[in-house]
């Protein structure tokens, strides 16, 4: 079980609204959150209802302000605990869309794919685990949460481009 705590304000004052589900539409519990405690569990929260927008990844800790998880404004409407996974981790990364092209298979974080895959975009990919892939290397810039699954292109997971510039499993769940 997981619990995440938003604040409206920086710094963990104002009011703040307390979750430890997933939830679809935070809008009603407050108008803006510039402040975020996880008290448990690793989540991902949204800018926009129903689990769209930008997205971001936030383990246990305290996120005083939202520049500190990487956030572009102060906006967040919804928010998924990640579950725990007891699999093998393994991704499969394609040139292009529907698996074509040429393949990579990666089994851990990756922290530049320009270093490891010769090709400049990710077009598709299969992945057992939960991952979190960012638009820039060493994990840095807009962020996708995969679930374990098939994306045959890039939109699947919520990509505006097919620029993949890093990813890295996620693990730890405290």
């Amino acid at each position: 079980m997981g619990k995440i705590i938003f604040y409206e304000e920086r710094n963990f004052q104002g009011r703040y609204y307390e979750c430890s589900s997933d939830c679809a539409d935070l809008h009603s519990y407050f108008s803006h959150c510039n402040s975020i405690r996880v008290v448990s569990g690793c989540w991902v929260v949204y800018e926009r209802p129903n689990y769209m927008g930008y997205q971001y990844f936030l383990r246990r800790g305290e996120h005083p302000d939202y520049q500190r998880w990487m956030g572009f404004n102060d906006c967040i409407r919804s928010c998924h605990l990640i579950p725990q996974y007891r699999g093998s981790y393994r991704m499969r990364i394609y040139e292009r869309e529907n698996f074509g092209g040429h393949m990579m298979e990666f089994m851990d974080d990756c922290e530049s794919v320009q270093d490891r895959f010769r090709y400049p975009d990710i077009h598709s990919c299969h992945m057992d685990g939960y991952w979190i892939m960012y638009e820039q290397p060493h994990y840095r810039g807009r962020q996708y949460f995969l679930r374990p699954g098939e994306y045959k292109r890039y939109s699947d997971w919520g990509g505006m481009n097919p620029r993949i510039g890093s990813f890295r499993r996620i693990m730890d769940f405290c």
